[in-house]
C-alpha cells in the first residue's frame, strides 16, 4: 500500500490525470479482495493489484476508456471458477470494479492521498473510508487520530462502527485499515531475527531490532527495518517505550538475556510478547517470573514457544511460523 500511495502521488504531483480501480463488490460473500486498490495510468501501466487474473486484466484496458471519457464508472465482470479463486473470494462468480478518475489538479484527492501517506511516518492508524450508491463510488474519507476527514457525505457515528481489524463492507460503505500503527521489537539481531525482519516487513509490520552486539545491530544487515537500536538489554525502558499497539519477539543470543527481556516488556503494556524457546524452558522461566513478582495476568500473556506449530527447524522455517502468529495476531486483536 505504501508503495502504490506513493506511485499515485508521484502521478498527481506531476499534474497528470489518474485511475485507481477498486474492488468494492462481489456476489455471495464478502471478498477478501474487495477494497483492494489499482492504479492504472494513461499509458497502460499500473501499479498495486486487485487479485490478478481475468479482472485485473480486463480493468486495465477498461481504464483506457475512463481517461478517454475523462469520469468515473462502475463495471461489473462475471468469472470463471478459476478467476474466482485468484481474486481471492470466498463464493460468488461476479465481481464489480469501481474506476475512480481523478482529474489533474484535483487538491481534495493530493491531500487525502497525501495524508494516508504521511500516516505511514506518523505510525498512525488511519482507515480509508468509502462510500457507494448503486455500484459507484460517491464519497471518500480518511478516518485518523483527528477524526473523519475529507469526507462530504458521510459522518463519525457512520464510520465509527465500521473501524474494525481487518477490512470490512457494510451495506453502502467499505473501510478498510491503510495504516496500522505499532512496531514488531525484535530482542536479538541472530540468525532468526535475520530471517524474520524482512518477512514481516514485506507484509505490513514495522520492525525495529534491539540489540547489544554491535555486528548484529547493522543497517547491512537489517536493510528492511524501520529501526535499529544499539542498547543494554537490562534497561529497554532507557531506549524504547512501549505500547499496546506494539508486539514483542525475544531471541537474544541467551537465556539470560532472554529472561532479562521478557521481564521488562511483561510489565509494559504490549500486545503481544512472545519468547523464543522450548517447552521445559517456558516452565521454569514462568516460576522464575512469579518470584520476581510479575503479575499472573502479565504472565499468562507469554507466548512461548513462539510461532505457530509447524514443526520448523530451521531459522527460515522458524522465521515464518513467528510471521504467520504475528499475523494472525493483528487479524484477532488490532
Amino acid at each position: 500500500m505504501k508503495a502504490l500511495l506513493d506511485n499515485i502521488l508521484a502521478l498527481l504531483d506531476k499534474g497528470e490525470d489518474a485511475v485507481i480501480a477498486s474492488v468494492t463488490a462481489s456476489s455471495g460473500s464478502t471478498p477478501r479482495g474487495a477494497g483492494a486498490m489499482m492504479l492504472v495510468r494513461r499509458d497502460g501501466s499500473s501499479a498495486g493489484t486487485i487479485g490478478g487474473g481475468a479482472v485485473e486484466y480486463a480493468a486495465q484496458k477498461h481504464a483506457a476508456e475512463v481517461y478517454a471519457e475523462k469520469r468515473s464508472a462502475a463495471v461489473g465482470y462475471d468469472l470463471s471458477p478459476n478467476d474466482v479463486a485468484q481474486l481471492g473470494m470466498i463464493c460468488g462468480g461476479k465481481v464489480s470494479v469501481y474506476f475512480l478518475y481523478i482529474p489533474a489538479g484535483d487538491k481534495t484527492a493530493r491531500e487525502l492521498f497525501g495524508y494516508l501517506r504521511a500516516a505511514f511516518d506518523r505510525d498512525e492508524s488511519v482507515w480509508l473510508v468509502r462510500k457507494t450508491k448503486d455500484g459507484a463510488i460517491c464519497d471518500m474519507g480518511v478516518y485518523g487520530t483527528g477524526g473523519l476527514m475529507f469526507a462530504s457525505s458521510m459522518s463519525e457515528d457512520e464510520v465509527k462502527p465500521l473501524l474494525k481489524s481487518r477490512a470490512v463492507l457494510s451495506g453502502d460503505y467499505y473501510a478498510e485499515p491503510i495504516v496500522r500503527a505499532g512496531k514488531v521489537y525484535v530482542f536479538g539481531g541472530g540468525h532468526v531475527a535475520q530471517q524474520l525482519v524482512p518477512v514481516i516487513a514485506k507484509v505490513g509490520f514495522k520492525p525495529v531490532v534491539f540489540e547489544d552486539r554491535p555486528e548484529f545491530s547493522t543497517s547491512e544487515l537489517f536493510p528492511q527495518a524501520a529501526g535499529i537500536i544499539r542498547g543494554d538489554f537490562k534497561r529497554i525502558s532507557d531506549y524504547i517505550t512501549i505500547g499496546p499497539a506494539d508486539c514483542v519477539v525475544i531471541m537474544t543470543r541467551g537465556h539470560q538475556m532472554d529472561y532479562e527481556v521478557l521481564e521488562q516488556t511483561l510489565r509494559t503494556s504490549a500486545s503481544y510478547v512472545g519468547c523464543i524457546g522450548s517447552s521445559h524452558k517456558v516452565a521454569a522461566t514462568k516460576k522464575r517470573l512469579a518470584e520476581a513478582g510479575v503479575a499472573q495476568k502479565d504472565i499468562d500473556r507469554m507466548v512461548s514457544p513462539i510461532g505457530l506449530p509447524i514443526l520448523a527447524e530451521t531459522p527460515e522455517e522458524i522465521a515464518i511460523s513467528i510471521a504467520g502468529q504475528l499475523i494472525m495476531h493483528r487479524a484477532q486483536n488490532m
